[in-house]
């Protein structure tokens, strides 16, 4: 398939704040372990794109893959300055401005908590089970900086696509151009993330709570919990701490999970 480049020089041109260079490579093994090697180094605001990543990472340490110019893979590195109690919003923070995007290119979208993004979802409540997941996103932390790692299938075919669970954007039947949509999410990012770090990461204070509240389809949701440790449980999704963590309700007792996979099982009854 013939898949026309990103256009670095419209990116760069319109670039706004946070965000200071934006630099495209044909190929690279992850963006996040590029800026992460640099985090010490590289400039406030710096984003790295990669037409190809051949060893691009999610969460729990799982791959992503995607052909080469297939869809949007790239990290963009930030210095806060905030509490680093409040950093566990910026994942959340990225997924609301992620879905915000792809919502505007008229592909229904919404949150499965921390941060995937599901198509074949409403913002209040799943529809069609599970949805499937057209982006992720990583966020990790050096040198009093932290990385912001995407990935979003765009062009991706469903034959491309690696498991039967996975989406892009053509598969919901958009056609977009790429370079018009990583601006638009870079510009998205940036709104999040500058009135974020503003009110010194309050996410009450800014907004962003109630934003991500009304995008994540998992809350209110029964759910199986797979915690980072190896232990499960079952509950409902009731809301989101300060330090963005899932509260779940399971027998009366209130759990608070930090990392860990979450599966939908239905809508909370009683």
């Amino acid at each position: 398939m013939n898949r026309a480049p990103l256009d670095a020089a419209a990116l760069q041109a319109g670039l706004e704040p946070p965000w200071t260079s934006v630099r495209v490579v044909d190929e690279t093994d992850s963006t996040n372990t590029d800026l992460l090697a640099v985090a010490g180094q590289a400039a406030d605001g710096t984003v790295l794109v990669a037409e190809h990543q051949t060893a691009g990472r999610g969460r729990l340490d799982r791959t992503w893959t995607s052909p080469p110019r297939s869809g949007l893979t790239f990290s963009a590195l930030v210095r806060p300055g905030t509490p680093i109690a409040t950093w566990g919003w910026l994942p959340l923070l990225t997924g609301v401005a992620v879905c915000d995007a792809v919502n505007a290119t008229g592909v229904d979208a919404a949150l499965k908590w921390p941060n995937d993004l599901l198509v074949g979802v409403e913002r209040h409540g799943l529809v069609g089970g599970q949805g499937r997941k057209a982006a992720g996103i990583l966020v990790q932390v050096a040198d009093e900086a932290a990385v912001i790692g995407i990935g979003l299938n765009v062009s991706t075919t469903a034959d491309e696509l690696p498991i039967p669970t996975a989406a892009s954007l053509a598969t919901q039947g958009v056609d977009v151009d790429r370079t018009e949509l990583l601006g638009a999410l870079l510009h998205e990012l940036g709104h999040q993330y500058l009135r974020w770090r503003d009110a010194r990461g309050d996410a009450w204070a800014c907004g962003l709570a109630a934003d991500y509240h009304d995008r994540c389809a998992t809350l209110g949701q029964h759910v199986s919990v797979s915690t980072a440790d190896g232990g499960s449980f079952s509950g409902v999704a009731t809301g989101i701490d300060a330090e963005g963590r899932l509260r779940i309700s399971a027998d009366g007792v209130e759990h608070v999970v930090a990392a860990g996979d979450i599966e939908h099982i239905g809508p909370a009854t009683g």
